[in-house]
């Protein structure tokens, strides 16, 4: 069984997949609390379903792209068959995780998104540094900025792991809202950074609060 906040079909906002027609399955629960964290109604909210269910439910919308997302997809034990089982049915499968959980059982073929918590978010301590050397050439890691301190945190792991070599996009978006999208592009060009720049496509799209979207 999962416990299942919402699922519901949408443009993908996030990623290199930024734009694309994509069924989100959110699973509910997450042990991180970051300071920014725009969907704290995962945290207890949700309802009971089967395996079956859930595919059910994916599969009557309609989409080749699914992405499952949390809250903390990685802490349901039932993620890892739900995964499998997409991936068998010809699903694009994404994992948005928040890098506080190991990957290491996560199927190869699936495309892993790791946001890597930085200072702001009062998270930065929790991060699973050893998810970077299972990085597979298709996946991604993503670092939410919300000041210069983050910023610089960002830029050393990038850096260090020389991530622009270890997968197939290393991105870095600004807190919506709170960080100007303007002065983070301004520091990843003075650093010639080896990272892509995102805005979260879905906030301009419907209102930033806006749920199921």
């Amino acid at each position: 069984m999962l416990t299942v906040t919402e699922i519901f079909r949408s443009i993908q906002g996030e990623s290199t997949y930024a734009g694309a027609p994509c069924v989100f399955v959110r699973l509910t629960g997450c042990d991180l609390r970051c300071a920014w964290c725009d969907t704290a109604y995962a945290f207890t909210e949700g309802s009971k379903m089967s395996l079956e269910e859930v595919l059910a439910a994916v599969d009557e919308l309609g989409c080749p792209l699914v992405e499952i997302t949390g809250g903390e997809p990685l802490l349901q034990e039932d993620v890892y068959p739900l995964m499998t089982a997409l991936l068998l049915r010809g699903k694009t499968v994404l994992l948005e995780t928040g890098g506080h959980v190991s990957i290491e059982r996560v199927p190869q073929h699936v495309v892993k998104v790791i946001d890597v918590k930085c200072p702001a978010s009062g998270e930065a301590l929790k991060v699973c540094w050893s998810n970077l050397d299972r990085l597979g050439p298709d996946d991604e890691v993503k670092f939410v900025v919300q000041d210069r301190t983050d910023y610089e945190f960002a830029r050393e792991v990038v850096l260090r792991y020389q991530l622009g070599q270890r997968c197939a996009a290393v991105l870095m978006s600004p807190v919506h809202g709170v960080m100007p999208a303007r002065q983070l592009a301004e520091w990843v060009l003075a650093d010639r950074l080896p990272v892509r720049m995102q805005l979260q496509v879905h906030k301009f799209i419907w209102e930033p609060d806006t749920r199921g979207v």
